[in-house]
C-alpha cells in the first residue's frame, strides 16, 4: 500500500469522532464498567489511548527523550501497560475524555506534514510515521471495540479498517517471533472483503496459505479481539492455520487473546 499522511490523518480523525461521539454521552457509572481485557474498565482504555498518543508525538519530536521514557517503562516488566493504567483511575471520565481529545488533536497536528517514511522509535521495532499512525489507528478502533463490547454496541468499521488489515499483513513474522516461533517461509495470501463490499488482496495469488472473507472480522483476528471461531473467515493451510492462532498485530509481549464466545469464561 502506499501511504499519504494527510489521508492517514484523515481517516485517524474519521476513527477518533465515532469514538468520541460514543464516550460524551456516558454517565460517571459507565465510564468505569468493564469492558473484555481483564481488569480495565472503559476509563483505562481511553487513558491508556491518551498516554500513547502523547508518547508517539514524543517519539517523533524529540526521540531521544522518547527512549529514555520507554526504556524506564518497559523496565517495569512486561505488563507496564497496567503500571500506565493504574496512573490515571482517579480522573474521572471526563478528565480522561479532555485529555484523549486534547492527545488526539496534538498529535494529528504534529504528524500532518512529516515524511511518512521517517524512521521514529517505539517500543518495539522502529516504524516509518506512516506506520506510527496506522498503529494508533488501529489502536484506536481495537479499544473502541473494547468500549463498545461494555456498553452492548456491535462494532463497526469503514473503509480505513484496509489499514488495520494491511498492518495484519505485514506483522505475520512479527507474530510468529513474539511467540517465540520461526518467522514462516510460505507466503500467505489475503482475500477480504471491506465493509463496503471492496475486495481487498494480499500476498501472491499462488500461496497455498490463505485466509479469506470479512475484513472486518480478520482485524477483529489481528487485534484479539475475538476467537477465530468466532470469525467469519476461511483458514486454508498449516501456517494460515497458526497464524491465525496467534495473530498479534500490536507491539509487547504475547497477548491472551479471548476465549471463544461459548466459554463462559471469556475475558
Amino acid at each position: 500500500m502506499a501511504f499519504d499522511i494527510s489521508g492517514l490523518c484523515d481517516d485517524l480523525r474519521v476513527e477518533s469522532a465515532g469514538l468520541i461521539a460514543v464516550l460524551e454521552g456516558l454517565s460517571p457509572d459507565q465510564w468505569r464498567l468493564d469492558t473484555p481485557a481483564v481488569g480495565w474498565t472503559i476509563a483505562d482504555q481511553i487513558s491508556h489511548l491518551a498516554y500513547f498518543d502523547d508518547a508517539a508525538a514524543l517519539a517523533l519530536t524529540s526521540p531521544e527523550r522518547f527512549r529514555a521514557a520507554a526504556a524506564a517503562l518497559v523496565a517495569r516488566g512486561d505488563d507496564f501497560t497496567e503500571y500506565v493504567a493504574a496512573q490515571y483511575r482517579a480522573w474521572t471520565g471526563s478528565d480522561v475524555l479532555i485529555w484523549f481529545a486534547d492527545a488526539r488533536e496534538s498529535l494529528l497536528t504534529t504528524f500532518g506534514e512529516v515524511d511518512p517514511a521517517r524512521k521514529l522509535p517505539w517500543f518495539g521495532p522502529p516504524m516509518s510515521a506512516a506506520s506510527s499512525l496506522t498503529a494508533r489507528l488501529m489502536e484506536t478502533w481495537a479499544h473502541g471495540v473494547d468500549v463498545r463490547d461494555a456498553l452492548g454496541v456491535t462494532p463497526v468499521g469503514g473503509a480505513h479498517l484496509r489499514h488495520i488489515a494491511h498492518l495484519g499483513y505485514v506483522t505475520v513474522g512479527w507474530s510468529f517471533v513474539v511467540h517465540g516461533r520461526p518467522k514462516p517461509e510460505q507466503p500467505l495470501r489475503l482475500e477480504l472483503t471491506g465493509p463496503d463490499g471492496a475486495q481487498w488482496q494480499w500476498g501472491p495469488v499462488e500461496a497455498e496459505d490463505r485466509i479469506s472473507g470479512s475484513a472486518l472480522d480478520f482485524c477483529l483476528l489481528v487485534t484479539q479481539r475475538r476467537h477465530r471461531d468466532d470469525l467469519d473467515l476461511i483458514v486454508d493451510g498449516p501456517v494460515a492455520t497458526e497464524y491465525s492462532a496467534i495473530a498479534q498485530i500490536f507491539a509487547g509481549p504475547p497477548g491472551p487473546g479471548r476465549a471463544p464466545s461459548s466459554d463462559a469464561t471469556q475475558g
